[in-house]
């Protein structure tokens, strides 16, 4: 495969199966996985071109909470520049010596692939997870989450995973011992990734038509299925400023720049911080697959402005504040005023979303719901969170109806809200709300589902919700 060169080119230096690799003369719209299949490394395959396939599969080595790691990612859904400075790792690199690598192995033992196309996936994921930092017990099977398989049937990739023990002695086992490269500034034609916050934003300033990117998982997609092209973009990963993650007697504040991966793995490690809630445990595993959550970010989720986007309604619930900065300085806004209309947000030009701020207390009961055409892996049809609190006596002290997919943006129903404030919850109260929805919710119909049948989903969700929490009062 080769690649043609272009008039606006960069060139930038990354590790490539432990070799140092320059990658020069290329336009700045190629994405990793056309690079390695130019540069004889076929295994990854473009399956869908926009990450849900996983028959791209690399791993790049991340420093993770738990110690370094080799974290599974998308190949397609990375620009060439991003890859500057990382370390990446693919399939022909695994075998050695003549001899396949375990996890290769156990996928030929159990018959875990039959055409192929997706096996190298598979295998990636899976060495990924026999690496991982502080693995106990199997290898787990749900790893592979973001891997598809058209011909294999997942049972004998299931059996090949769970036949996996410790990650075997050698020069893989052996690198996780120091940590990954660190990020540094990247300048290329097209492409900046700037080391701090002041950078970005003289960055912005000077380049207006810049669009941001972090984890790429929405505008590489628009690149590989629309053949969008960006006159600029700012790469916002090597800023600190977007990696906090810290909690106080005010709440829990988040690094805009994290995946969703790195806010799972820092907020159950962090003692300080208050219990993860049920709603967060209910919407990690349904949010796109694990290959995405290492990616993509709480940031990019929210700027983007989907009106189908599964973070907005869980931190609409939790009553979030997104903390933004611009040449004017910082400023603090309510999330249930960020999103203004379809795809519009209240950042201004020249700004950017610094962090998320969820306030203490969280809620004592909050519960998200995703209906979808799959369970796993899937858009959204209608997203919703919901939380409330109540007295003593059983009262409504405060309630947070949060829903996406019902609207141009996603949305609180305050009036919904409002209707059930100091009533006893109860079914009556649920009916009261229900009432409301359908007379102030109006969703469109597409291909997902109609707008009836998005309305019903809505009160049915909320019913369900009111129903577990009977359940669980009664066990």
């Amino acid at each position: 495969m080769a690649l043609d060169p272009h008039p606006d080119t960069f060139s930038v230096e990354f590790l490539l199966n432990g070799r140092a690799t320059c990658a020069e003369n290329l336009p700045p719209h190629t994405t990793l996985l056309d690079f390695l299949r130019s540069r004889g490394l076929t295994g990854a395959k473009e399956g869908c071109a926009e990450g849900e396939c996983g028959a791209c599969t690399v791993v790049m080595v991340k420093d993770r909470r738990a110690g370094t790691a080799y974290v599974p990612v998308n190949s397609c859904l990375l620009f060439l520049p991003m890859a500057a400075g990382q370390e990446i790792y693919t399939v022909e690199a695994l075998a050695g010596n003549g001899s396949l690598s375990e996890v290769q192995q156990a996928m030929v033992d159990y018959g875990g692939s039959q055409c192929g196309y997706c096996t190298p996936g598979f295998v990636m994921s899976l060495f990924a997870e026999q690496h991982r930092p502080g693995r106990e017990g199997p290898c787990d099977p749900h790893s592979m989450a973001g891997n598809l398989c058209r011909c294999t049937g997942y049972r004998p990739i299931r059996d090949a995973a769970r036949e996996l023990g410790p990650a075997p002695e050698g020069a893989f086992r052996a690198r996780l011992a120091n940590p990954a490269p660190r990020l540094v500034p990247v300048s290329c034609p097209g492409f900046s990734r700037p080391g701090t916050l002041a950078e970005c934003l003289a960055l912005m300033a000077g380049h207006p038509e810049a669009r941001l990117i972090a984890g790429g998982t929405d505008l590489v997609v628009e690149a590989n299925l629309r053949q969008r092209r960006f006159p600029y973009l700012i790469g916002v990963e090597a800023l600190e400023e977007l990696r906090v993650f810290r909690a106080s007697a005010e709440g829990i504040e988040i690094g805009a720049g994290l995946s969703f991966a790195e806010i799972d793995e820092r907020w159950r490690a962090m003692a300080a911080a208050p219990p993860v809630p049920r709603a967060w445990d209910d919407w990690v595993p349904l949010f796109a697959s694990p290959l995405i959550r290492n990616r993509a970010t709480l940031g990019g989720n929210l700027a983007t402005a989907s009106p189908i986007g599964d973070g907005a309604p869980l931190l609409l619930a939790l009553d979030a504040r997104v903390r933004i900065a611009g040449p004017r300085g910082e400023r603090m806004t309510p999330l249930d005023s960020f999103f203004l209309d379809y795809r519009r947000t209240a950042l201004e030009p020249g700004e950017l979303l610094v962090s998320i701020l969820l306030p203490a207390p969280l809620p004592a009961a909050a519960r998200f719901y995703k209906a979808a055409k799959r369970r796993m892996d899937d858009i959204s049809t209608v997203a919703a969170c919901f939380a409330i609190d109540l007295d003593d006596g059983g009262r409504v002290l405060r309630a947070r109806l949060a829903l996406g997919g019902v609207a141009r943006v996603p949305l609180r129903a305050v009036e919904a809200e409002e209707a059930i404030l100091g009533r006893r919850w109860n079914q009556d109260a649920v009916r009261r709300a229900r009432d409301v929805l359908a007379r102030t919710l109006h969703p469109i119909g597409d291909h997902r589902g109609s707008a009836a049948y998005r309305l019903a989903l809505a009160g049915s969700l909320l019913e369900k919700f009111w129903w577990e929490q009977q359940e669980e009062l009664a066990a």
